[in-house]
């Protein structure tokens, strides 16, 4: 008899778009919103931005070990490079399955937010802040933030694949602990570094709900009807 922890079932054929679509709909207005006040240099989270940047610089200065550990955690743990490697290994997996349709479909929505990301940051034309001066977001914003909102997509495809595969509730809740803690991390060494602010991190993770979510709206939509019935 299979473990409860590593049960998997044949794929959802046919789940259901609407929620995903308008979590989508609602994440991805939000990130425009975002994005529009960024670039007319004005952020919602300006005095705040200014604030934490000023506080953690005087807490950096005193201790740069810590700078190291998040130098360690933000280019190597939590580095696109590395979420990127774990879709990889999804996407290999599903192919090897032969789930070819839904593998294509990870991997396509993978490239298309990193092609978003950097296509919006160069939209915005903002030089990112030099650490480690607290310069005011509203002018200076390295928009969105890549860390941010490839964490959150790869965390969150990995999480819709889990779900689509019905994985049993022990996985499936030490995978979303792993995906919280994950999106915090991002969050905490990118702004403690000075790399971005609250401003960016947030930003970049709602264009990665929205990209995420969408994404599995879609796959429901057009292509999961046609996805062939395969064994895990």
């Amino acid at each position: 008899m299979p473990s409860p922890l590593f049960h998997f079932r044949t794929p959802d054929r046919f789940p259901r778009a609407a929620p995903a679509l308008w979590t989508g709909a609602v994440a991805g207005a939000a990130a425009l919103v975002l994005l529009v006040l960024v670039a007319v240099r004005w952020s919602p989270l300006m005095s705040l931005d200014r604030e934490v940047a000023e506080a953690l610089h005087r807490h950096a200065v005193a201790d740069p070990g810590l700078v190291r550990v998040n130098r360690v955690l933000t280019d190597w743990v939590w580095d696109p490079w590395t979420m990127r490697a774990l879709i990889a290994v999804a996407v290999v997996a599903l192919w090897w399955r032969g789930a070819r349709r839904l593998a294509l479909w990870v991997a396509a929505t993978s490239l298309l937010a990193t092609l978003l990301q950097q296509g919006l940051k160069a939209a915005v034309d903002r030089e990112r802040p030099q650490w480690p001066d607290p310069v005011d977001s509203a002018h200076f914003a390295a928009f969105p933030s890549g860390h941010a909102m490839t964490a959150v997509v790869s965390c969150g495809l990995l999480l819709w694949l889990l779900r689509l595969y019905g994985a049993g509730p022990a996985l499936w809740y030490a995978a979303l602990a792993v995906a919280v803690v994950s999106a915090i991390g991002v969050a905490a060494t990118r702004v403690y570094l000075g790399v971005h602010w609250l401003t960016d991190v947030v930003g970049g993770a709602l264009l990665g709900v929205a990209v995420v979510a969408l994404s599995a709206a879609g796959y429901a939509r057009y292509a999961a009807p046609r996805e062939g019935p395969h064994p895990w």
